[in-house]
């Protein structure tokens, strides 16, 4: 869409002239840039200039929600996201990010508040997957939706399941990823059979690799780093995911500590990344693995210094103090 801005003529008039595409797609092309390398003030400072020029360009707003969200300004996000669709009610990505803003919302307001936060997002996660069901991050997020909210806010296994088939037919790595969503005692099971299938995003990849995480498989979480590395070679996460399935399987440690430096160098802060207290963390552990208690005591530290609530690292230092 043109957008018209005023040009002074002399020192009476005005005249209106299309601003040029051109410039519109660049300023979109530098915001994107600055939110890819977490600098998601100035995205949204580009965005917010861009959205003067042109206020119903969906696109704009689209990156504004995604920038708010991660600047963790929910109100924000909630509202770019109603726009962008009020823009297109029939792009299905729009509906899916502003399900995930009100999503956002439902987790930070009150529990009486939340339940209909919950429901908005689900609402707009259904709409999503009914104008394109091929848009599968919303197809996963309703299935998680429905396979973990409670039935008081319109949870239910049961109605993931149709969709979870569907899945099945369609995409067989994208199937077996939301079974085990859905399906917490078979979901390493189901992760492997998803990664067997060669998943098509490295999110999906990594979102498995921070299950085995969790629960200390280390060589599956091996597997998964690979994976993500042969997908995205140049995505830093997979540093990440192998330095600790290295930890996790106790080999190679020294070259773990090496990946998870070059990661601290490399990774952007993102809500799906790995943050550099989750490095440290990390760290701590190579350290400790090979009896260096100092140095491993020294990781933890700044593991907290970076999130004073990090519960593993606060455990890991109660652990080294025992012995």
């Amino acid at each position: 869409m043109l957008v018209y801005k005023a040009i002074v003529i002399g020192a009476i008039s005005l005249c209106f002239w299309p601003a040029p595409i051109g410039a519109q797609q660049s300023a979109l092309d530098e915001a994107n840039s600055a939110y890819h390398k977490g600098d998601y003030s100035k995205a949204i400072e580009i965005l917010k200039a861009a959205e003067e020029r042109e206020p119903n360009n969906g696109q704009i707003e689209l990156l504004l929600t995604k920038s708010y969200l991660e600047s963790s300004h929910f109100d924000e996000a909630v509202k770019s996201g109603e726009r962008a669709v009020a823009v297109d009610p029939k792009s299905s990505t729009y509906h899916q990010m502003l399900g995930e803003a009100y999503g956002e919302k439902a987790d930070h307001v009150g529990m009486f508040s939340a339940y209909s936060w919950a429901r908005k997002a689900q609402k707009e996660f259904e709409v999503a997957v009914q104008l394109n069901d091929h848009n599968f991050d919303a197809d996963q997020d309703l299935i998680e939706y429905d396979c973990r909210a409670p039935g008081i806010a319109g949870g239910g296994k049961d109605k993931a399941e149709a969709l979870i088939q569907k899945l099945m037919a369609m995409d067989p790595a994208e199937g077996h990823y939301a079974q085990g969503v859905c399906n917490g005692a078979a979901a390493t099971a189901e992760y492997m059979t998803s990664l067997a299938n060669k998943p098509k995003t490295a999110d999906r990849i990594y979102e498995m690799g921070d299950y085995f995480l969790d629960h200390g498989d280390g060589s599956e979480l091996l597997q998964a780093a690979a994976a993500g590395e042969a997908l995205e070679p140049a995505d830093p996460r997979g540093l990440y995911y192998q330095a600790a399935g290295l930890i996790l399987t106790n080999q190679k440690l020294p070259e773990a500590e090496k990946l998870l430096r070059q990661y601290l160098a490399a990774g952007p802060e993102r809500s799906s990344y790995p943050t550099p207290a989750d490095v440290h963390y990390w760290l701590g552990r190579a350290e400790a693995a090979q009896k260096n208690s100092m140095d491993a005591r020294n990781e933890y530290n700044e593991a907290l210094k970076l999130d004073p609530k990090y519960k593993k690292a606060r455990e890991a230092l109660k652990h080294l103090d025992e012995k």
